[in-house]
């Protein structure tokens, strides 16, 4: 064998080697550093996920006292049943701030009377909501400045936001047809001037629709319209939520 050919060996021989250790040791150690970035990536992603709903669920958590106490302002404002004894309740201690005597209250369909066209306006409102309607007629005693002090006061717990048209409500959601003021008879038919009047207001009350709760069919486990636990294995009938319906009178 020739010098050339014993050089020709000896190079086609370290290409061997080199080609063999590339295959044994380089091509495995790269597919393992393919697969480490892909996995890295992929955690990277899950990690950035995860921070997101992280952030989410602590804004919700920064929201929950404010969306509770709405959600308590609006049971009480538009209950779902009739609640006749908190309306007296909340009245009457209205009264009792205002040093106004509470002297009757009488509920149905012929207690309101006509009303005026606002008042119009508000119960077509409340009818497009689907809310049921409860007329009632107060009728409170007391001096010219306490009456009116307390007709302020069931004014001022409803209030309209001019540019959105949303209510705050505080307590019961009223709405006032009509507040009219009138000598008291004196007791014992005694001819003596009095200083008392009695009010009278004719006012409606709302309650939720039979078919929406307060809120909306969701529970504690589960949002509106989701299988229930015992149904989550098999099939499972979803109901619709009702639409919310907001009143602006």
């Amino acid at each position: 064998m020739t010098a050339r050919d014993r050089l020709v060996v000896t190079i086609v021989a370290a290409i061997a080697i080199i080609g063999a250790a590339y295959l044994l040791v380089v091509s495995p150690e790269r597919k393992k550093a393919s697969t480490v970035s892909s996995e890295l990536n992929s955690a990277t992603v899950r990690l950035t996920t995860a921070e997101s709903k992280l952030a989410e669920a602590r804004q919700a958590q920064a929201r929950y006292s404010a969306a509770y106490a709405s959600i308590v302002t609006l049971g009480k404002a538009v209950p779902t049943s009739e609640e006749v004894p908190s309306l007296i309740y909340e009245l009457a201690q209205a009264t009792h701030q205002k040093k106004v005597d509470f002297s009757s209250i009488v509920s149905g369909s012929g207690a309101g009377g006509s009303g005026a066209a606002g008042s119009s306006a508000g119960a077509t409102a409340a009818a497009s909501a689907g809310f049921t309607q409860m007329p009632f007629t107060f009728v409170f005693n007391g001096t010219y400045s306490d009456l009116e002090k307390l007709f302020a006061t069931i004014d001022h717990d409803v209030v309209r936001n001019a540019s959105s048209g949303e209510l705050k409500v505080n307590g019961r959601l009223l709405t006032v047809q009509s507040a009219k003021l009138g000598p008291l008879p004196s007791a014992g038919g005694s001819s003596k001037p009095s200083n008392q009047l009695t009010g009278t207001i004719t006012a409606t009350a709302y309650v939720l629709p039979a078919a929406q709760g307060l809120t909306a069919g969701a529970t504690a486990q589960a949002p509106a319209g989701a299988p229930t636990p015992a149904s989550a294995g098999g099939s499972s009938t979803s109901t619709a939520a009702p639409a919310v319906a907001r009143v602006t009178p």
